[in-house]
């Protein structure tokens, strides 16, 4: 009895998941199109596509629209802790931090801005937001809001530089900690698929949170959409576990960025 062949675009598969395995393309590299695979193994394009998806679905690869097809990566652990810092988390990771500003500006509060800054309606707010980059990917889009009363000349310590500590640091907050975070899951909207290289739809993990100065006082309301196949977001048990510790909640379900 004659054995059943391998199709054609399972041995497809079968090839490029044993070169990935061998290294060839490591986690985050692109694959070559779908016209010169097609050309290596002397296929049509669909062939192609079939042994793409196939890999999509066992979770190796990741489609990017406009982009092209990439080695999906391993999440990279995220400590929250009551003194989260960007910068200091990527760098021990090995990687090395930056951040594009796409927005400085002082506006009303909106009703949950000012309910978690302990603000009156309509209250003065700074407003910071921007990309957060390790190794010049993107790993997340952040949203950092500030109460201008007690911060006047924050938005000025923060023209021509990337670093909120330095600013805060330069109108007279040197410490600040993290009262609480709140978790929930999310699916990315157009604008944040777009900065986060990302398709439209994929999964994302929001956090809220909100930081206090030395007295006690909030001085930070900050929103953060993380990629969720790049970054994996873990606790501190023994900090959960202090008389001060910050919130954890995770919200089930996935919704629209927001």
């Amino acid at each position: 009895m004659t054995a059943p062949k391998t199709p054609i675009w399972q041995s497809i598969a079968d090839s490029l998941r044993h070169e990935m395995a061998q290294g060839l393309y490591p986690p985050g590299a692109k694959l070559p199109t779908e016209a010169e695979l097609a050309s290596r193994f002397g296929v049509n394009r669909h062939t192609v596509r079939h042994a793409l998806a196939a890999l999509a679905e066992a979770g190796l690869v990741l489609a990017r629209r406009g982009a092209g097809v990439f080695v999906a990566a391993r999440p990279e652990d995220y400590p929250l802790g009551r003194r989260v810092r960007f910068a200091q988390n990527i760098r021990s990771s090995g990687r090395t931090p930056s951040r594009r500003i796409t927005r400085l500006e002082t506006r009303p509060a909106t009703a949950d801005e000012a309910e978690a800054l302990g603000l009156g309606a309509g209250a003065p707010v700074h407003v910071v937001e921007g990309v957060s980059l390790a190794d010049a990917q993107p790993l997340a889009v952040f949203r950092s809001v500030f109460p201008a009363a007690r911060l006047p000349g924050f938005l000025a310590a923060m023209d021509g530089q990337d670093s909120v500590s330095a600013a805060l640091a330069a109108c007279g907050v040197v410490d600040f900690t993290r009262a609480e975070t709140r978790i929930t899951a999310k699916l990315a909207d157009a604008l944040t698929a777009l900065a986060l290289r990302l398709p439209e739809g994929a999964a994302l993990l929001r956090t809220e949170a909100v930081n206090v100065d030395r007295g006690g006082v909030r001085i930070e309301f900050g929103t953060t959409w993380f990629a969720g196949d790049r970054v994996a977001l873990t606790v501190n048990e023994g900090e959960a576990a202090s008389p001060d510790r910050h919130e954890e909640r995770l919200a089930s379900g996935f919704e629209k960025t927001g």
